[in-house]
């Protein structure tokens, strides 16, 4: 009976080690489970530049995160990204992490944020040349190779651009890209002309004219986009360039003149450059548009040069204060002329509002 009694307790007291033993292992798997939720790799932490590639897997990006001293166990990463739904949810792209951070704040910066971007904004109304500038000072791109993508005749065919140059279509937006490896040049030419045929298809809800009519329209809405900034008179400036059109008279633009002489225009306009037959953009001697768009318009410009208000303006000049007087006769303008131009304070005289 006591030998009985003796293995019943040695049995009792092996189980009570082994429950001691399996409580031990649980609760030392759970303290490592908390620190590794709750406690950074390091501390103080050093912020790291990491990089997703498009279409990279889940495991490839963990691996890479241990490397990085960013987590310190990939298979516990994978479990917490595994709860909580993420593990399709990390984005392409270049960020900003930390050493110091936890598990979870480094899925979520992974899976929410966008990342360091880089942007490139280009406003209305710039030359593709001034464009190459933008895109090179944003780090995407050369100008040496920008300027070979707007002219590259097969890039433009495959827009339907049937032009030397890809002029007048680098549509004006911010673009917000993640920081490319390599030169971006091609790719962001790419992108602004896919931009412009978004807008267009806003300006020509039936459906895009043939290309000759097109590129008249936006030739037209880069003039418009040059001569103001003030958009409540744009298509009154329209319906000036229209008018004259019509009377076969000479548009007369000093924004056309200084686009046909080229990025080394030094400001000022000389009595040489208004008579000078050998520029093709001088439309005070050649009549109609010029050859092709003299920058890029916005979306506004555009609607503008297709919609232009019905008067019977011929004339317009600047006030000095980014608005225009407009008129009928020959007689009104030069009066005008003499008002604001010949008349005007030069400290505080400007043509538009840009």
């Amino acid at each position: 009976m006591a030998r009985k009694r003796t293995i019943i307790i040695s049995i009792l007291g092996l189980l009570l080690l082994a429950g001691i033993g399996v409580g031990g292992y649980v609760w030392h798997k759970a303290w490592l489970e908390n620190q590794f939720l709750t406690v950074p790799p390091e501390s103080p932490g050093r912020d790291i530049l990491f990089r997703v590639e498009p279409g990279e897997i889940f495991t490839t990006i963990s691996s890479n995160l241990k490397k990085n001293g960013l987590i310190t166990d990939t298979r516990r990463f994978l479990k917490l990204a595994q709860r909580t739904g993420k593990t399709a949810s990390l984005r392409a792209g270049q960020f900003k992490l930390s050493t110091g951070w936890t598990p979870s704040q480094i899925l979520h910066e992974l899976s929410t944020s966008a990342g360091i971007m880089k942007k490139a904004s280009i406003r209305e109304g710039l030359t593709w040349w001034q464009t190459a500038d933008k895109i090179q000072s944003a780090q995407l791109g050369s100008f040496e190779n920008f300027s070979k993508a707007v002219t590259d005749l097969e890039l433009l065919q495959q827009f339907g651009i049937e032009a030397k140059s890809a002029e007048g279509y680098l549509f004006p937006e911010t673009y917000l890209l993640t920081p490319p490896k390599g030169d971006q040049s091609r790719y962001m030419v790419e992108l602004m002309l896919k931009e412009f045929f978004r807008n267009a298809a806003k300006a020509w809800p039936d459906g895009l004219p043939e290309f000759k009519e097109m590129h008249k329209m936006v030739t037209l809405a880069s003039l418009i986009e040059k001569e103001t900034g003030n958009t409540s008179e744009r298509k009154r400036i329209s319906g000036v360039f229209h008018n004259r059109l019509k009377k076969r008279m000479l548009i007369q633009a000093d924004p056309t003149i200084i686009y046909g002489l080229g990025p080394t225009f030094d400001g000022d306009i000389r009595r040489s450059h208004i008579l000078d037959k050998t520029n093709p953009y001088n439309t005070y001697v050649i009549r109609g548009l010029p050859p092709g768009p003299i920058c890029s318009p916005g979306l506004d410009a555009l609607m503008a040069a297709i919609h232009p208000e019905k008067h019977n303006f011929f004339y317009f000049v600047a006030k000095g204060d980014g608005s225009h007087y407009f008129s009928k006769t020959l007689s009104e303008h030069n009066k005008a002329v003499r008002d604001y131009q010949l008349r005007r304070n030069r400290e505080t005289y400007r043509s538009t509002q840009k």
